[in-house]
């Protein structure tokens, strides 16, 4: 009668059979797996050692994903292969490992791995800012902190501070092109530049290419509605518009197209007379659509414009344009007129009658009656720091109109126009 074996024990029997498997079938695993550049910096070339056994070469992601790249090396071949850096995805931690085996038999070794390293890209200049310096423009960035690094000195790091700057510029019907040198700095200079354009940096390095910094370089157009005459000592309201031109390079060659901001700034300027210093009335900044409405205290007959000036911004530099210049005349306003105690009086009363206006001033008024056909000049009074006063008899019933003219004066040097009160209706019992 045979023996009958433990469950132990035929557990134990096929794991030594196992293990004298794999140590049969497997072969010895690469040694020696290094890393480096090849001369244009273009590849990363690998190499490893083995007894010229056939390869097969892949990336591993470390915390990252791993990409589809596999070479096989024929057995024949150098241990040593370039891969190119288009095949490592930017910004990521990798390996190289190496094995031995065929696309048609397989694997038939544990991986051997290189050093970890990182695909790091340059870092993305931003937050750029343009300012004028006569013909030229001044632009400035910033560049952010590098991230952690997590692979400190690895076979393929390279010198710290040779990341480089290349400044290019589009404008209408041409492509990007050069526009100053390259530059390690965080700002430069362009010589006689004029807008419309659209700047950005570019850079790269061994991983990876990139732009930032963009700033448009945009012209403005401002026009204003501004009326032709007002009222002394009221608040005009001008309207108008800033359009601007910009360029859009989003295919082989770059556009003009027209576009409008909120929040830039505008100025209406104010000239007392021809040849006369511009000086500020009001400000406001544009809205949406580019539009926007300025209120300024009138005074004399001045010349009135809108003015949008020079303005920067990050990512946007505008020029300054100016709407054109209308001339408001001013004309005397009527702070009060009529009759004391009302305009109902009885016959053979006498009648007091007043006008006062601003800008206070000293002159003549006329007081007129309307004959049912035209105003006709009654009698004039003396004017004296604005207000005028006349008194006269009422001899027989009806309702009668009446009125005020007032000329014209200065104020500051400016004409301010006159003018006539509203009709005052007077009614006689």
């Amino acid at each position: 009668m045979g023996r009958v074996r433990s469950p132990l024990a035929v557990v134990a029997v096929v794991l030594v059979a196992g293990t004298a498997l794999t140590a049969c079938t497997s072969d010895p695993v690469p040694t020696g797996v290094t890393v480096g550049w090849d001369e244009a910096r273009s590849a990363v070339q690998v190499s490893w050692k083995d007894d010229n056994a056939p390869n097969r070469i892949s990336i591993e992601g470390v915390v990252s994903s791993s990409p589809s790249y596999v070479k096989y090396v024929a057995a024949d071949e150098p241990n040593t292969w370039s891969i190119p850096t288009s095949a490592f995805p930017p910004d990521g931690n990798y390996r190289i490992a190496v094995a031995i085996g065929t696309s048609r038999g397989g694997v038939t070794s544990k991986p051997a791995r290189s050093p970890m390293f990182d695909t790091d890209g340059p870092l993305r200049p931003a937050e750029a800012i343009a300012r004028t310096s006569g013909k030229d423009v001044v632009v400035s960035w910033k560049v952010p902190p590098p991230d952690q690094d997590f692979t400190p000195n690895d076979p393929l790091d390279l010198p710290a501070g040779s990341q480089v700057y290349t400044p290019v510029i589009g404008v209408n019907g041409q492509p990007f092109k050069p526009v100053a040198a390259a530059t390690t700095k965080s700002s430069l200079v362009l010589k006689n530049i004029r807008p419309p354009y659209y700047f950005q940096l570019r850079t790269k390095n061994e991983w990876a290419s990139l732009a930032g910094a963009e700033i448009a370089g945009r012209t403005t157009r401002t026009t204003a509605a501004v009326p032709t005459l007002w009222t002394f000592g009221k608040q005009m309201l001008i309207r108008g518009r800033t359009i601007q031109q910009e360029i859009s390079c989003g295919g082989s060659r770059c556009s003009v197209q027209q576009s409008t901001s909120a929040g830039l700034p505008v100025v209406v300027l104010a000239q007392n007379r021809a040849g006369g210093p511009w000086v500020q009335a009001g400000r406001s900044t544009t809205q949406p659509g580019g539009h926007f409405e300025v209120r300024v205290n009138t005074g004399g007959t001045r010349s009135y414009r809108a003015y949008v000036p020079v303005h920067s911004r990050v990512g946007a530099l505008f020029s300054a344009s100016s709407s054109k210049s209308y001339l408001t005349r001013s004309r005397l306003l009527i702070q009060g007129a009529g009759y004391a105690g009302g305009n109902v009086h009885n016959r053979n009363g006498v009648i007091n009658a007043a006008v006062v206006v601003r800008p206070a001033l000293n002159s003549t008024a006329m007081l007129q009656f309307w004959n049912g056909r035209a105003w006709g000049n009654v009698k004039a009074t003396p004017m004296r720091g604005g207000r005028a006063t006349i008194s006269f008899r009422a001899t027989r019933p009806g309702v009668f109109a009446y009125r005020f003219l007032v000329p014209g004066t200065t104020y500051q040097g400016t004409p301010v126009y006159g003018t006539a009160t509203p009709s005052l209706v007077l009614r006689v019992r």
